[in-house]
Formats: C-alpha cells, sequence, structure tokens
C-alpha cells in the first residue's frame, strides 16, 4: 500500500512544477518582449528618417511625430522591425498599440483645432499638444509622443563636464594675456557679427519679396529655431510657405513704413564729429579692458593710498606736536585783536 501512494503524491506534485515552469517561462517571454520593444522604440526614435518635432504638451517639452508616416516609416525600413523577432510581422497599426499599451508612446492631439486668420489650413507640425482622450492608433491626424527620457549620447554627457570649465575661463577673461584676449575679443566680435548681418539680409530679402511679388520667404528658415538639426538649420532653400498671399494694401502699408523708417533713421542719424567720439569711447573701453592686469590694478592701488598716509602723517604727527595748528590759532587771535584798536579810533 506504500508503493501505490507514492506513486500518487508523485503524479499529485507533476503537475504543480510544469505549471511553475510555465509560469516561468511565461514571464521571461513577457520579459523579453518588453526589452524588445524598448530598444524597438529607442532605434526609431534615434532613426532621423521619421519626422518629429518638440512641442508643448501640459508645460512638459515632448518629442512627437505623426501617425500617418509611422507605416511609411516600417514599409521602408524592414532592418527596424528585425528587432521585434517574433512580432516583426505585425503591421503598424498592431505596433503602435503595443508601444502605447507598454506606455513607451502616448497619443496626443492638437490644443488649437480652428484655422487662424490668414491660414488655409492647420498647422502641419503644433507647437501645443495635449493628451488624447483615445489611446489607440489612428492616421487621420493623429501625433503620438515618446514618454521615456532619451539615450544621452557621449558627445552631449562630455560637453555636460566642459560647461563648467567654459563658464570658469569666461570669469577668468581678465587675466588672460593680452594676445589671448585679443583672440577671444575679435573671435566673439566676427561671430556676433556675422550673425546680425544674417539675420539684416534675411529680413530685408523677406522684405522685398513680400512687397514687390507677395510671397513669404525666409532664407535660412531654422536659424532661430529652438530645436532643429544641423541639416534643417543650414537648408538655404525654403518650402512653400502656407496661407493665402497679402493683399496689395498690407504690402502698400509696409512699404511706406519701412519708406519711412529709413528717412527718419537716416535724418537722425550722427555726425562725423559724433561718431568719432563715440568710436574714441569705444576704443578706450576696450584698450582699458584688453590692458587691465592684476599687477597693474595693484600698483595703481599703492600708488592712490600712498598720499593718503603721508598727509594724514603731516596733520597728525605721531609725537603729538600741535605746534602747527596752536601756531595757526595765535595767528587768527592776533589778526582780530589788531583790528579791535582800529575800530574804536575810528569810533572816536
Amino acid at each position: 500500500m506504500t508503493k501505490p501512494v507514492t506513486e500518487k503524491r508523485r503524479v499529485r506534485r507533476a503537475p504543480s512544477n510544469a505549471v511553475r515552469d510555465l509560469a516561468d517561462s511565461a514571464s521571461k517571454q513577457s520579459a523579453e518582449k518588453k526589452d524588445v520593444y524598448q530598444i524597438f522604440a529607442e532605434k526609431v526614435r534615434d532613426n532621423k528618417q521619421l519626422k518629429s518635432r518638440w512641442a508643448i504638451m501640459q508645460e512638459t517639452r515632448v518629442e512627437y511625430f505623426r501617425g500617418k508616416e509611422f507605416p511609411v516609416f516600417l514599409r521602408d525600413h524592414q532592418e527596424v522591425k528585425e528587432i521585434l523577432g517574433l512580432d516583426k510581422e505585425l503591421d503598424a497599426e498592431e505596433i503602435i498599440d503595443t508601444l502605447l499599451r507598454k506606455n513607451l508612446i502616448v497619443r496626443c492631439d492638437r490644443v488649437l483645432k480652428t484655422v487662424r486668420p490668414g491660414k488655409k489650413k492647420l498647422s502641419s507640425w503644433p507647437a501645443h499638444l495635449e493628451i488624447h482622450n483615445d489611446q489607440v492608433f489612428s492616421k487621420e491626424d493623429a501625433f503620438f509622443a515618446w514618454t521615456f527620457m532619451k539615450r544621452r549620447a557621449l558627445w552631449q554627457t562630455i560637453l555636460s563636464f566642459l560647461w563648467p570649465l567654459v563658464a570658469l575661463a569666461m570669469c577668468l577673461f581678465p587675466v588672460y594675456p593680452y594676445q589671448v584676449k585679443i583672440v577671444v575679443l575679435y573671435s566673439c566680435a566676427g561671430a556676433l557679427l556675422f550673425i546680425v548681418a544674417m539675420l539684416s539680409i534675411r529680413a530685408a530679402i523677406f522684405g522685398v519679396i513680400y512687397v514687390l511679388l507677395g510671397k513669404r520667404i525666409w532664407i535660412f528658415p531654422n536659424i532661430n529655431a529652438e530645436e532643429t538639426t544641423f541639416r534643417e538649420l543650414i537648408r538655404f532653400c525654403p518650402k512653400n510657405s502656407e496661407g493665402e498671399p497679402p493683399k496689395w494694401t498690407s504690402r502698400l502699408f509696409y512699404a511706406l513704413l519701412s519708406v519711412l523708417v529709413i528717412l527718419l533713421l537716416r535724418h537722425h542719424a550722427p555726425d562725423e564729429a559724433a561718431r568719432a567720439r563715440y568710436q574714441s569711447k569705444v576704443s578706450n573701453i576696450i584698450d582699458e579692458m584688453l590692458e587691465w592686469s592684476p599687477k597693474l590694478a595693484l600698483s595703481g592701488m599703492l600708488e592712490k593710498q600712498q598720499p593718503v598716509v603721508n598727509a594724514t602723517e603731516k596733520s597728525h604727527p605721531m609725537g603729538g606736536n600741535w605746534s602747527g595748528d596752536s601756531k595757526g590759532a595765535a595767528d587768527l587771535s592776533d589778526g582780530t585783536e589788531d583790528e579791535v584798536p582800529v575800530t574804536d579810533v575810528i569810533d572816536t
């Protein structure tokens, strides 16, 4: 009877071990799938072929992409789908739904849903977003924002350690050698002059084309953008501007306003003498800044303090001799005593 009991116990224990093994394998597979989708999301976000922009969502800056471009990206980049392993055969809608369930992305909607005056349609890349009520995939005017922190590149980590050194170097500019000051000054002045000249030329070209042709064309359209890639920053040929062309009345108004501003600036421009005075003042300020050094500053302070010490010693001697002051007081008293008899004689 002992043998059948042991066999029954073994039969009962075997299914429990199998269930435990199945549970462990399922948890491992779910963890692997989670890691796979995390890697997939990081690869997709780092890939520049999927266009993305930055926007404000509930006082937070997020990076987002458009839903209608995600299927095209997966169709053209099959190597990215290979990261999913067994799930690589899924379509774009199922992949997006999985990313939404894993909280790797969130569906967003534009805040301003009305067309602004002077525009024909809504902006393709809105600057302000909000969370959408339906967290499902959609191609029609749907935006998806990444919810995880982007992996920092090596050069960004190096720059984060170099910024304090740059700030310290800027603070120590007065103690630099003269030649180094000259290089830093002309480099910064040249960069600033280049930026101002570029902005001026850009505004002038926009104004001329706007007045004459009625088109809004900006060269280097992303030169003032806060978040943009280097390729977009140096792009010279702009895209077609959205919106209807301006009316001839507004073009004429801005043309007259520009002529008036130019005439006012020409009338109030400084003459040659004033320009020479301004240039001399600026040159003196720059020369003082370049020629300043700690040794000269200390020597100047000592020279200023030396006469003060001598004058103090002369007026207040160490021995307590006040002969000079008493002599002066005696002279004043003698003068007043001499004046009294004279007045008395005149009165008599």
